[in-house]
């Protein structure tokens, strides 16, 4: 999604980008570019900078502990072209470990054409593949494989057109899914890990929004807290409730049962620094029939991560 950027010193950078007009997972919501496009954009503004500006090698693992976006959708929409966008970025909460980056903050806001068209910010972890390792150790055993992705739920259900895309499983109980995660997706598993990446479980988070309020959605507002890993061999669970009174849908796939379950007890804490509250986000666009959906994971009873969602509503 990048194509540059320039140093301002004191931590401030302009980071240049792209949005295609098609892209083959992140698709267009109603004539508008994914929000998840943005925020995939965000994601790799952090790793960008982190490796030209701050010097952390390449060999480096990241860990995202949270993202928050906001969007405009007035400027989000595609046009004949693709979308140049200017990210104007800073880095604050520096912190270091020895010479290297252990972490920061990042915060930016996106300009289309000279208009704002999102804010964002996100925090990351940097660290050795040696630390890496002693974190990971206990959870990548060569005798826990990747769980078989369950039977997906309807494309159509969760705003998805491929079944390939679809990250969740239906199960009897409204409003509950689980978690299909398919290590072989040319996209959210652009390279290996040993764990489900974070864009996936933001992924699972709209699809389940989708599929509770009952029409395709073009978040206006997306919060993210991430707490642990979320292991490959274990089964994850997604849970959406409304924060806010409205209409919701019942959900149309509870009629395909699925009973993938799990008795490993493992805690995959992948926060090696810190702790961090998961707290509960709120939404800002609160304009009439606005909804607002929190959105839950947990594998073993665990909390491994949460999300808002601020939804506008469906357009006539």
């Amino acid at each position: 999604m990048l194509t540059g950027w320039e140093p301002h010193g004191d931590n401030h950078y302009t980071v240049t980008g792209q949005w295609p007009r098609l892209h083959s997972f992140f698709t267009a919501v109603n004539g508008h570019h994914d929000p998840l496009l943005i925020a995939e954009t965000v994601r790799q503004t952090g790793l960008l900078l982190a490796h030209t500006e701050y010097d952390v090698p390449l060999t480096h693992h990241f860990l995202m502990w949270d993202l928050t976006l906001h969007t405009d959708p007035t400027h989000t929409h595609i046009g004949p072209t693709p979308a140049t966008v200017t990210l104007h970025t800073t880095c604050t909460d520096i912190k270091h470990r020895a010479t290297h980056l252990a972490g920061f903050r990042l915060n930016t806001t996106i300009h289309r054409d000279g208009h704002p068209t999102a804010t964002a910010t996100a925090s990351f972890t940097c660290v050795s593949p040696a630390v890496y390792q002693r974190l990971r150790a206990p959870h990548t055993q060569p005798h826990q494989p990747p769980l078989t992705p369950p039977p997906p739920t309807h494309p159509h259900h969760v705003g998805r057109t491929h079944p390939d895309d679809v990250v969740l499983s239906p199960t009897p109980t409204p409003h509950h899914w689980h978690l299909r995660t398919n290590t072989h997706h040319p996209i959210l598993f652009d390279h290996p890990l040993d764990h489900t990446p974070g864009m996936l479980l933001i992924e699972a988070a709209r699809q389940a929004t989708t599929a509770l309020i009952g029409h395709p959605t073009h978040p206006t507002h997306i919060t993210t807290h991430f707490t642990r890993y979320a292991e490959l061999h274990l089964p994850t669970h997604i849970h959406a409730h409304p924060t806010h009174p409205h209409t919701t849908h019942a959900n149309p796939d509870t009629s395909n049962t699925n009973t993938n379950t799990g008795s490993n007890t493992h805690s995959t804490n992948g926060n090696h620094t810190h702790t961090r509250n998961t707290g509960t986000g709120t939404g800002t666009g609160t304009g009439t029939g606005h909804t607002h959906t929190r959105i839950t994971g947990t594998q073993n009873n665990t909390t491994i991560f949460t999300t808002t969602i601020t939804t506008p509503p469906p357009t006539t």
